[in-house]
């Protein structure tokens, strides 16, 4: 088959270009801009594209289909190409499920733990040398690529993400896949540039349920009362299994949990994660992995890229990167890393980056998020304000929002820069969340500082 990808350089859309030029398929692309490691990834495959822009003349009609990012706007030239020779246009989500229509699709959603938890259920998988075809939202240690698809594979595990499919399809993504297992984490408000109400935002995970096949499985988060509520009052026949925390215990910061065979040390930390590795337990349970095999494996997980992840260490000092933007989020993790460092301080740093983050009416939803913290900085930029036409956030609206007296507040990622680099980590826990780089930060200047 011949596919064209219109914006190849999104992180999965080139991701899914890699994976089926690996399955023998013709596959050419276009997008206006390529940011690494994208664009050194498709230049080693051989899919970069000549020149930066959107050509109508690379749309003709021995195409067999287009595959169509979120990045592309609606009036994108090639698109309208498309549409004019009658092609088939799919969205991501949409071109998956064809790739999976015959397999058996295992769904992991959730506002928050999504790309921890399909992580540990394919790294589970790998260790055991189970394969499977599968999609995730993170580089895996062990992993090519973030897409993985064969023709002759059983299983595929899919990352539902909540967001829409395409300029041209406003369905949220995992509303496509129609999973025979699934799974719920959590349920918080976010992306309400698309989803104005909490309301709103929750039905789609009621659509969501509703849409896995009849007698199909869901594995649920029951701590999350909304998860809760959504899956047990779904009227769709299907098999429901609850999780929770399990029992463990944190000895000179490291988290040992309880099984039948004795107590295991993991390599992650921080209640979310134990959640995150029960949910994950079902489903590879699901899959065909028996208990004692999954903790034998879980016990070498050291989690996903930018998820808690480790990136400087020394004898009194930690530094944590980590994804975390969602008001969820960034308390859970700053929760996590002050009770497994109890005895440190905890030096957390938020960007506010994402366009739910910086609007100024969503900013209340980060009250009290940063109080695990012994000291608490907010990065955000009011020139990222200005691109995404917001209204204009002042500091003192952020001080309020997160109703925190001594909250530290920079706008100049240099005094940002400075301010950071002054400090002395003696006996700190320093945890970096952002879904940016503070404007340019970087982070292996940390590997030569923590020593």
């Amino acid at each position: 088959m011949k596919i064209h990808f219109i914006a190849i350089g999104g992180s999965a859309m080139h991701n899914l270009a890699i994976a089926l030029l690996q399955k023998g398929y013709q596959i050419t692309g276009s997008d206006d801009t390529i940011f690494e490691p994208s664009k050194s990834r498709l230049e080693n495959k051989g899919l970069l594209p000549n020149e930066f822009g959107w050509f109508s003349k690379k749309i003709t009609d021995d195409l067999d289909a287009i595959v169509l990012g979120m990045h592309a706007k609606a009036d994108n030239p090639e698109l309208l190409k498309a549409k004019e020779l009658g092609l088939k246009i799919y969205s991501y989500p949409e071109f998956l499920y064809e790739q999976s229509k015959e397999k058996t699709r295992v769904v992991i959603g959730g506002s928050h733990g999504k790309t921890t938890i399909t992580s540990m259920i394919l790294h589970v998988l790998n260790y055991h040398e189970i394969d499977v075809d599968y999609m995730v939202g993170a580089q895996l240690e062990g992993f090519d690529t973030m897409v993985h698809l064969t023709s002759e594979n059983e299983f595929i595990v899919l990352e539902g993400d909540e967001y829409l499919s395409s300029p041209i399809d406003l369905r949220p993504k995992f509303h496509l896949y129609k999973p025979n297992i699934a799974l719920l984490s959590g349920i918080a408000w976010d992306h309400i540039n698309v989803f104005p109400t909490f309301e709103n935002y929750v039905e789609q995970f009621s659509i969501f349920t509703d849409s896995l096949t009849n007698g199909g499985i869901m594995v649920y988060n029951e701590e999350d009362v909304e998860v809760k509520k959504v899956v047990e009052s779904s009227k769709n026949p299907i098999k429901k299994y609850p999780y929770s925390t399990p029992k463990y215990t944190i000895e000179n910061g490291t988290t040992f949990i309880e099984t039948l065979d004795g107590e295991i040390p993991l390599e992650f930390f921080g209640k979310h994660n134990l959640q995150n590795m029960a949910g994950a337990k079902w489903i590879c349970q699901h899959m065909g992995v028996g208990e004692e095999e999954f903790y034998e494996a879980i016990a070498t997980f050291k989690g996903a890229s930018k998820r808690l992840e480790k990136i400087a260490e020394s004898n009194s000092t930690v530094v944590f990167k980590d994804f975390a933007h969602s008001p969820s989020k960034v308390e859970a993790t700053t929760k996590a890393v002050k009770n497994q460092y109890f005895d440190r301080n905890v030096l957390a740093c938020l960007e506010l980056h994402t366009y739910s983050s910086l609007n100024a009416d969503f900013l209340k939803e980060y009250e009290g998020t940063l109080d695990s913290a012994d000291v608490a900085v907010v990065f955000y930029s009011p020139h990222a304000v200005e691109i995404k036409k917001l209204e204009k956030v002042t500091e003192q609206q952020i001080k309020v929002a997160f109703n925190r007296e001594d909250l530290i507040i920079y706008t100049n990622p240099e005094q940002f820069k400075s301010f950071l680099f002054k400090q002395n980590f003696e006996n700190t826990a320093l945890l970096l969340m952002s879904s940016g780089n503070y404007g340019g930060l970087d982070f292996d200047k940390f590997k030569e500082l923590v020593v």
